[in-house]
């Protein structure tokens, strides 16, 4: 058995039919719980409890549907660059704020060097992104933005190497 961090810190022990239960799970969360089970050698209940107990310590922690963005409209991507001069818990709580109000913003860190934040935005078009960075600054004070469309995405996963 192997352990990794969960989102809590703690380690959460995993066994091989553990992790190949995620990989398959990974690729396609719809397929039936019996075609899993053959597939690591479990029976359907087998897979289902430790299907359980990964929700349950927070290894799974949703399932979700992937959307294409360019079928629906959502053709460019920007990587938007923030540095901050401010670090206090007011402007940390603003910049949360401001996060979770954009949809556009679908992936936020906090990042370590020279570059405080890194937001992944999607947008319909480049004018859709200067109405959307118009309306992120005059939400809350930042020291230097830069953004970078993305002309194509080359790799673009959602499966851990597990």
């Amino acid at each position: 058995m192997s352990r990794r961090p969960s989102p809590e810190g703690t380690a959460v022990a995993l066994d091989e039919e553990d992790r190949q239960i995620l990989r398959l799970l990974q690729v396609d969360a719809t397929q039936p719980l019996d075609r899993v089970g053959t597939k690591v050698g479990l029976s359907k209940t087998a897979v289902w409890n430790r299907i359980q107990r990964m929700y349950a310590n927070g290894v799974i922690l949703r399932q979700v549907i992937i959307v294409d963005p360019q079928k629906i409209g959502l053709a460019e991507t920007f990587f938007v660059t923030v540095r901050t001069n401010q670090h206090n818990d007011e402007w940390w709580k603003r910049l949360l704020a401001a996060i979770h109000k954009f949809p556009e913003i679908i992936e936020a860190h906090r990042m370590a060097g020279h570059i405080d934040y890194l937001l992944k935005v999607q947008v319909q078009s480049t004018r859709a992104f200067d109405e959307f960075y118009k309306l992120l600054v005059a939400e809350i004070e930042l020291f230097d933005v830069t953004s970078n469309l993305s002309m194509e995405s080359m790799k673009n996963e959602t499966a851990l190497p597990i």
